[in-house]
């Protein structure tokens, strides 16, 4: 029989989460919630802390919450081949996220270009995408220009 000595407190210290993220955990059935003894407080075993923390070791590889819940539920010789399928397609959302923020990285880039070359009293580039969407292009100064030609 396993010792339960951690009170929610120490077990959501003890991995590093508040204790309301152990009570959501709870709610969402991703963590059981020990029986409470008459006159007394719940108290959560070492098994609890080892599930908490493979929780969140699953969060920090970008599994949201509900992929979680089918980690845990997977057992067995079907197990890897199932977990590989998963962490492929997270492996998969990581490249596309990557591929956006280099857009992104691109984009700013451009505009820090931009506002690093306006006028005085001209229209913030930045603000104006912000403001409408668009920005204007960057322009080359004409003394970049002569030399380009």
């Amino acid at each position: 029989m396993e010792e339960h000595d951690l009170t929610i407190g120490q077990l959501a210290a003890s991995a590093e989460v508040n204790v309301e993220t152990v009570r959501y955990y709870q709610r969402r059935g991703l963590l059981s919630e020990p029986e409470r003894p008459v006159g007394g407080i719940r108290r959560y075993a070492s098994a609890d802390l080892a599930r908490l923390r493979y929780i969140r070791r699953a969060q920090s590889m970008g599994f949201s919450l509900d992929e979680i819940i089918g980690l845990l539920e997977l057992k067995g010789g079907r197990a890897c081949a199932e977990t590989r399928t998963l962490t492929e397609h997270k492996l998969l959302e990581v490249r596309k996220r990557l591929s956006a923020l280099r857009r992104l990285e691109r984009e700013l880039l451009r505009l820090v270009a931009s506002c690093g070359q306006a006028r005085a009293g001209a229209c913030c580039p930045t603000l104006e995408l912000l403001e409408h969407g668009e920005s204007k292009p960057l322009r080359r100064s004409r003394s970049k220009k002569a030399a380009s030609n």
